[in-house]
Parts: structure tokens; sequence; C-alpha cells
């Protein structure tokens, strides 16, 4: 099955990636991901684009890099990205794959969307306990640093740390290990699909009032 990975950059879009290449029926040929053209950052993530294509380079992947314009409502995105995936059909995909865990609402809406184009979805790590999945990604060796936190579940002082086991012993405990509630988000600098780690130094930290609430950023910079 010849799948496109919604590429996040973090922890659990790599670990969907790790899983789904470790089952022969799945073929990942592209990482798709999107880009807020106000910020020139990742959404979500606030992370450089140029840091995306290091993490694709290191993979050896394509990544398809959808630039989302200022003011982007439910109703603009959902259109541009009913184009995308119908571009992705046409190119002989038949799936997109997610690193969502366990909320039913996004993956409701994922599927709703996806049941108006000819491509299926894919969802490596549904249904995985957290704990475990973190786990997993110490012990098999994956780097990540914490990019964005939500000010309602952790200060600014967590954002710019290493995701590792001492930041997982630090959460408050109505925190998920995973920050699968969008606690926290992650960009990971290397793993074992890697063959080079992504460099990068911590930059400035700058926090962003938006309708969603209050986030706390650290920009990563690119080194060398």
């Amino acid at each position: 099955m010849r799948t496109c990975l919604n590429w996040s950059g973090g922890k659990d879009a790599a670990l969907a990636l790790s899983s789904l290449l470790d089952e022969d029926r799945y073929e990942v040929v592209r990482l798709l991901t999107t880009v807020s053209a106000e910020y020139n950052r990742s959404t979500t993530h606030g992370v450089r684009p140029e840091l995306h294509d290091e993490q694709a380079a290191a993979l050896g992947l394509p990544l398809q890099t959808v630039e989302l314009p200022e003011g982007v409502t439910d109703k603009q995105y959902a259109e541009r990205m009913r184009t995308v995936h119908r571009e992705l059909a046409e190119a002989d995909i038949d799936a997109v794959a997610f690193g969502d865990v366990f909320l039913d609402d996004v993956r409701e809406y994922r599927e709703g969307r996806l049941a108006t184009v000819p491509v299926g979805g894919v969802w490596p790590l549904w249904g995985r306990d957290t704990t475990e999945l973190v786990e997993e990604l110490f012990d098999r060796g994956f780097e990540a640093t914490v990019v964005c936190v939500d000010d309602d579940a952790l200060d600014e002082s967590f954002v710019g740390r290493p995701f590792d086991r001492a930041f997982v012993d630090d959460l408050p405990p109505d925190v998920d290990p995973a920050g699968e509630y969008g606690e926290f988000h992650t960009f990971v600098t290397d793993s074992p699909m890697f063959d080079r780690p992504v460099a990068v130094s911590r930059g400035e930290r700058v926090t962003r009032l938006s309708p969603e609430g209050t986030f706390h950023y650290c920009d990563l910079v690119p080194c060398g």
C-alpha cells in the first residue's frame, strides 16, 4: 500500500513512520506537512520549514509542504487539504497515515475528510498505551526537543527541554506522558531511521496568544 505520512516532525509522527516501515504491506513514499504563511513555521509545532527538509533528507523521503494562508478558516483548510489528497490519489498513493493515538474526535474528523477523496486512512499507533509508546521511543534511541507547550497544562520552563525521562518525570500527574491532549509538542532530531542527526541549537522563546489559548514556543535554529 503506497502511503503518505502526515508529518509534524514530532515524536508521534516519527514513531508512526517506524511502525509503518516495520510492516511489509506499507510502502511510505512521501511525507506531508503544513506551514503557516504568516509565521513561516510549521503549524502547531512552530518549527522552521528547513528543519523538516533536514529530517526528510535524513530519512531519504520526499517531503511535500502545504502552505496555509494567514487567517485560514476551517473551511479553507478543509478545501485545501481535499485538493492535496486528490493530488495524492492521482500520484497513485493509496492512503494517508497519521500518528494519532486515541482522540476519537480527531480521527473522526480525518476520516470524514478522507471519505470525500479516493485515499484511505492508516493509524499505526491507534489504541496503544502512551506510557509504552514513550518508553519505546527512549529504548530505541529517538531524540527530540520540546518545541511547544500549552500554558493551560505546562509553564514556559518546560519548552526547549530535551524530551527524555527527566522531562516525563517532571510532568504534572494530569498531563499525558506523550502529550496526546496537546499539552506539548516535540521535534525529533535523531532516530534509528535517520542516516544523520538534525543539528539544531535552541533559539529564543516566544509566547503567542491565539483563539485556542496561550502557547510557549522554543525556536530551533539549524546548525551547520
